[in-house]
């Protein structure tokens, strides 16, 4: 019997759901959220901008952007998230397949932080934003996936 995980991911939220033998319905296990990914870029800075001094100019000071912006670095940090929780249970053999539909931005940076224990169960990605969607849209949304059981 393969139990197969489902995935569906944004930036500020992650279901996961499964799917524990062929042709019954899926069950939905998870649901993380990430209230700080909502918030405005603002807010999001918890610290000043770093300060530079120029060449002889000790007393001239300048300030500089962070190199990330707060949004990116934030779904990175959920994406790191969603990642240990599927390695996790990868290693505790919860699932036996894993299929991933996120929104197109966010499924680049949630493919990233995969260890690759879990990319080798990886069987199917789609690049759409799923996850507001109940859970029998899901059903017919996800069998666009190839692997999709």
């Amino acid at each position: 019997m393969e139990r197969i995980w489902f995935v569906v991911a944004d930036q500020g939220r992650a279901r996961v759901l499964e799917r524990a033998k062929p042709r019954a319905p899926l069950q939905e296990l998870q649901d993380l959220r990430d209230e700080l990914a909502l918030l405005p870029g603002a807010e999001l800075r918890r610290d000043a901008k770093g300060r530079l001094y120029g060449r002889g100019e000790r007393f001239m000071g300048h300030t500089t952007e962070p190199k990330t912006e707060p949004h990116r670095k934030e779904a990175q940090r959920f994406a790191r998230q969603i990642a240990h929780l599927l390695e996790q249970a990868c290693n505790e053999r919860r699932y036996d397949r894993l299929l991933i539909a996120a929104a197109p931005a966010f499924l680049g940076v949630l493919r990233q932080e995969l260890p690759e224990r879990v990319r080798k169960v990886l069987a199917g990605e789609l690049d759409q934003d799923l996850v507001n969607l109940d859970v029998h849209q899901l059903e017919q949304r996800l069998h666009a996936l190839p692997a999709h059981a």
